[in-house]
């Protein structure tokens, strides 16, 4: 499988709803439309698709994970559209106003419309 491109599905109880959330708060359009779903397109050829589901937002993992070259920007930014980070505290990951320290790497998370949970950080090289 390793020559195939492979990108996350997200499920979503209402997509009109959803589409909206990622235009508002992330600044993304949809590449294409299908009966299947909608697929949005980003930087170096990834991708991930939006479609509708009744186990939206089931999932207590992340479900999707944003590569970022400046946290502190791209989380004001984010705020700055109504963006709610989440904060943890356990056992291997603590939070400080939204952001882990992992080592080297940060990170932070936050949900989606619809309680997808996503992921911004530093990306590993």
């Amino acid at each position: 499988m390793a020559d195939h491109r492979a990108y996350p599905t997200l499920p979503v109880a209402n997509l009109a709803r959803a589409k909206a959330w990622y235009h508002d708060k992330l600044g993304l359009d949809p590449a294409e439309e299908h009966p299947t779903g909608t697929i949005y397109r980003l930087a170096g050829g990834t991708a991930f698709q939006l479609y509708e589901s009744e186990y939206a937002g089931s999932a207590q993992n992340t479900a999707m994970f944003f590569a970022s070259d400046d946290m502190a920007g791209d989380m004001k930014m984010l705020r700055d559209r109504g963006v709610k980070f989440e904060d943890y505290d356990m056992p291997g990951l603590k939070t400080d106003n939204g952001m882990a320290t992992m080592g080297p790497y940060h990170g932070a998370w936050f949900k989606d419309s619809e309680g997808n949970i996503l992921a911004i950080g530093d990306e590993p090289n």
